[in-house]
């Protein structure tokens, strides 16, 4: 009987200590569907984005990568075809999430606003008020607690 409730009193303590993770959220605002898929070692399935809504994962950690690239376009096989990427990344460490964001093949977004934004608001903020990059490395760090949102076509920073 007491090993039984040793055994349940340990589950119960390492439930109520396990650091509850947030979300990786991406926002289309934009008036036409966005692609996006999510590449740590391997590459998800292509997952499109109407306008008005989003895309959500929890935080993860992938042990080979490291990281997770959230590789958004707005064309439909923008992964593959060397259309402009925008790159919503993000990186597990413990209880800390680090995030960043950056282009290739050029602004996907040009001319709208993508914004970054933690739930909490202690936490950095990223923001391309003409959705191109302003150069240099912008990497930021967070509670991994929270949602960190990514929104494109945003009404401003």
């Amino acid at each position: 009987m007491h090993l039984l409730t040793l055994t349940t009193l340990t589950l119960t303590t390492l439930a109520t200590t396990a650091t509850a993770v947030g979300n990786a959220v991406v926002t289309n605002n934009c008036a036409d569907p966005i692609y996006l898929w999510s590449v740590g070692s391997s590459v998800s399935p292509k997952h499109t984005i109407a306008p008005g809504s989003n895309y959500t994962e929890p935080f993860h950690h992938d042990d080979q990568s490291g990281g997770i690239a959230l590789k958004i376009t707005r064309t439909d096989n923008g992964l593959y075809d060397g259309s402009a990427q925008l790159t919503y990344s993000y990186s597990l460490d413990g209880e800390s999430v680090w995030y960043d964001l950056s282009s290739v093949f050029g602004d996907a977004f040009e001319g709208d606003a993508v914004v970054v934004k933690p739930d909490d608001e202690g936490c950095g903020s990223i923001c391309w008020p003409e959705g191109s990059t302003p150069g240099g490395s912008q990497v930021k760090t967070c509670g991994a607690g929270g949602d960190i949102g990514l929104v494109v076509c945003a009404e401003g920073c």
